[in-house]
């Protein structure tokens, strides 16, 4: 058994480099600024939870999309028909198309040919896979156009590309540092502003069209007469406007706007500036209609309709309202940036305090060292000295999973740190499996060699099975989870995938390099305490408990069952969708005066609940009606009123999830508990043999109902972060079970003509330590976080810490009985099926 010298290079070069790329996380800025230039200087992002910040999704507007498509449609359809000498009786809009009728009938396809040269090729016509972004249909005397999918979809995808680049400027505009502006899917951009407070500014920002036009304003409009082509519009004070419908000047020909003040009332307004196409327009315009109103329109509202004094030849002018300092600077931004394509709107928001941040970020530190240091010592504990090498595994984990994440520029997370302690809990399996395997070759008299080879030889497959089931719900938790959940699994991931170089090769070499340097004829892992949780040779007959272990699990599920039917989970934001506020006051709140105040303002069923301690408050309220704007309307309102009841009140957060998203949510969550479980159950099969998997599966679904009904007793919020806990549970249960799986194979080819009661017994005995200690561990390493973690992060580490201890219970109790019961009902087919292939011979 040697090691390259090469290959301990290698691993050297590997932690050096780690440990490089990870100092910059770690020391000051003002040391970070003296790092020579080519040293890295990177550090991992922290994501909105842990600085504060705004966080919003925003999704274009299909509907308003097609609206301005069917518009241009049917004015392009009268210019055609028109210049086609075409005669036509109406061209209107009809639902989602526009329909043409003709004077005559027998001009139909001649008109339908015509009108076919609107159509636009969309997709890519020179790989063959171009389509019509129109459907044309003909009638009798009618011609139909209609928006084809493909059409809807391409101006989709237009739109959100033209609104990422307008937003990003419109941000620059207002000077928010370091903001990520990216797309979400088809349709939908996600924006998070670190610093930014006050997300209601920023809403209005991003969700205005800034769609600016200049309209005349008609003389034979009435209040009780309104005439075709005129709209009554309105502006802030609530004076309505009689506008016509025709665009005398578009703002997209605006080249300028800023902010500035009426010399005589000392008033803000906002100037602006037309190109010379533009200006000359404004000047044709302006000398036509002297003495006549003249409107200008954002967003279908008047700002202003001052009379034309004279003709305005120098192609600007300015616009002049009630505005405030900020408003006036949001619109000269907007309208410099240029009008959207199409409406946006906010269908999720979330903004987390800077108090609240710094708090998260102090709370993760504090209670991952915790966790950390019980993991340490338990270790240490354990296997005495060698449990260092264990722990010096643990910390380069640590160090390695920071590098990682930084050289990705991934966003940390406060889950992400929850992933990050988890993951040491996870690592320290690999070590324990490694040393439970080397005391028991050293059991059987091998040398130190021998029993090091052998036991890294055989635990190898084990921990690659291990590792493998958690890294598929890592990758659904990515797949499937968004936000702060995705987080959680990269961090998560990583950590796993790193623990195989760390617990694996580094501890190898490490723990050959010490026996070769000492000579060491005999491998003596010893715990540092004459004391031994597991003693050795233990044989505790199980399998005598199966009906009992099996019955007492599925009444627990029946149960579980019960909860989750009455009194329910209680769904968090993210899946029932509404309104949540975190609010911080000076002096204990007073939840009676909250719930009076609160309930005043009539958005229905307002909860109320302290959380952490008495000056901390969690207010809900239900989903509103109206769709997703009506859900960020209401936000302002229980902000006011907050402050309102208690002037010392701070909001720390906010959570805004309309209720498309939280169906997307909670259908995400629940397929990805699925397919992880489906996934789990391929693998075990293809690993094992089908009666592994059965026995897995059935048991997982018992720790899982177990585990949706501790939500239900506990009333602890069901949101995302918990269906990041059930698909943690989920890889920690079948890890469990593979390492009791894997000494059931083993020791079938050991032992063909064991009874398979006995053999179950004896693999659960010897993997017994195994199975103790890591779920110790992992109870450790979480331990902390349940306690003090806070609101944040409760939801996950308080159930992880349950069903760790039920998946272990359950592994032996659960899985091996269920495992036996197949087993002997294969034997006993099998012995049924050779009876009668016995009894041929005889009958013929």
């Amino acid at each position: 058994m040697k090691t390259s010298r090469w290959l301990v290079a290698l691993y050297s070069a590997i932690i050096a480099l780690g440990i490089i790329v990870t100092l910059p996380n770690v020391v000051p800025q003002s040391v970070l600024d003296h790092f020579p230039s080519w040293l890295p200087r990177d550090r991992v992002s922290l994501g909105l939870d842990l600085r504060g910040g705004s966080h919003l999704v925003l999704e274009v507007d299909a509907a308003d999309l097609v609206k301005e498509r069917l518009q241009t449609l049917t004015q392009d359809a009268r210019r055609v028909m028109r210049e086609a000498k075409i005669g036509t009786t109406s061209i209107r809009r009809a639902g989602n198309a526009v329909t043409v009728s003709l004077g005559d009938p027998a001009l139909t396809a001649r008109a339908a040919d015509e009108l076919g040269k609107l159509a636009s090729s969309v997709g890519n016509p020179g790989l063959g896979i171009g389509a019509s972004d129109l459907d044309i249909r003909q009638g009798s005397g009618t011609v139909t156009l209609a928006l084809t999918e493909a059409g809807l979809t391409d101006r989709t995808t237009a739109a959100v590309e033209q609104s990422l680049e307008i937003i990003r400027q419109r941000i620059d505009q207002v000077g928010v540092a370091e903001p990520t502006i990216q797309r979400v899917g088809s349709d939908r951009i996600l924006v998070q502003l670190p610093g930014v407070q006050d997300p209601a500014r920023i809403r209005e920002l991003l969700g205005s069209t800034a769609k600016m036009s200049f309209h005349l304003l008609s003389d034979t409009a009435t209040a009780d007469f309104v005439p075709t082509g005129v709209s009554m519009l309105r502006d802030d004070e609530g004076r309505t406007y009689p506008v016509e419908d025709r665009v005398e000047l578009s703002g997209d020909r605006l080249t300028d706007a800023r902010v500035g003040f009426d010399q005589t009332t000392n008033e803000p307004i906002v100037s602006f500036r037309f190109d010379s196409a533009g200006a000359a327009r404004f000047a044709d315009i302006t000398r036509a209609n002297v003495g006549r109103p003249f409107a200008i329109v954002l967003d279908d509202k008047v700002l202003s309709a001052p009379v034309i004094r004279e003709p305005i030849t120098a192609g600007s002018g300015q616009i002049s309202g009630s505005f405030s300092v900020q408003s006036a600077t949001d619109l000269a931004a907007m309208l410099r940036a240029g009008a959207l394509p199409a409406k946006l709107t906010v269908i999720e928001e979330r903004t987390v305090g800077a108090d609240l941040g710094a708090d998260a970020i102090e709370m993760g530190v504090v209670t991952g060292f915790i966790g950390f240091a019980l993991v340490f010592g338990f270790m240490l504990l354990l296997y005495g000295p060698w449990g260092l090498l264990a722990n010096l595994a643990l910390a380069l984990n640590v160090i390695l999973t920071f590098a990682g994440l930084t050289l990705l520029g991934a966003t940390l997370t406060l889950p992400g740190i929850a992933g990050i302690v988890l993951g040491i809990g996870l690592a320290v399996d690999a070590n324990v499996l490694i040393n439970e395997r080397i005391r028991e070759e050293s059991r059987k008299g091998m040398s130190a060699i021998a029993a090091l080879d052998a036991g890294f030889k055989r635990a190898y497959s084990t921990i690659v099975d291990g590792n493998v089931t958690a890294l598929i719900a890592s990758v659904l938790l990515f797949w499937f989870g968004s936000g702060p959940v995705r987080g959680f699994a990269v961090t998560m991931g990583l950590g796993i995938a790193i623990s195989m170089f760390t617990a694996v090769s580094v501890v190898r070499v490490l723990m050959l390099a010490i026996v070769r340097r000492r000579k060491l004829k005999k491998m003596n892992i010893r715990p540092l305490l004459p004391i031994k949780l597991i003693p050795d040779g233990t044989a505790i007959p199980f399998m005598r408990a199966r009906f009992f272990g099996i019955g007492f699990s599925a009444f627990l599920s029946l149960a579980s069952i019960g909860l989750f039917i009455y009194p329910g989970l209680n769904y968090g934001v993210d899946f029932r969708g509404g309104i949540q506020l975190q609010v911080e006051t000076a002096g204990p709140a007073d939840l009676a005066a909250f719930r009076s105040g609160l309930d005043g303002l009539g958005l229905g069923e307002v909860a109320l609940q302290a959380f952490g301690d008495d000056n901390h408050l969690l207010v809900r309220v239900e989903r509103q009606e109206g769709g997703e704007e009506a859900q960020t309307a209401a936000v302002e309102r229980l902000r006011q009123e907050v402050t309102q009841i208690d002037a010392s009140a701070k909001v720390l957060g906010t959570e805004v999830v309309g209720p498309k998203v939280s169906g997307e949510l909670a259908t995400a969550g629940v397929l990805a508990v699925i397919f992880a479980s489906l996934a789990m159950l391929v693998y075990i099969w293809v690993r094992f043999e089908w009666p592994f998997a059965v026995g897995a599966i059935a048991t997982l679904v018992l720790d899982v109902t177990k585990t949706v009904g501790f939500f239900a007793l506990t009333g602890l919020d069901f949101n995302l972060t918990a269906i990041a806990a059930l698909l943690t549970l989920v890889g920690y249960s079948v890890n469990d079970k593979v390492v009791v799986y894997d000494r059931m194979r083993e020791n079938m080819r050991l032992y063909k003509q064991m009874p398979l009661r006995e053999l179950i017994d004896k693999s659960i005995n010897e993997t017994l330590a195994r199975s103790l200690y890591t779920s110790v561990t992992a109870f450790l390493s979480l331990l902390p976080m349940a306690v003090w973690g806070g609101s944040a992060v409760e939801s996950f580490a308080v159930p992880m810490i349950f069903g760790i201890v039920i998946a272990a219970s359950s592994s032996v109790f659960i899985a091996a009985p269920i495992l036996l019961f197949l087993g002997d009902w294969r034997t006993r087919r099998r012995h049924d099926q050779a009876k009668p292939t016995a009894a041929a011979p005889s009958g013929a």
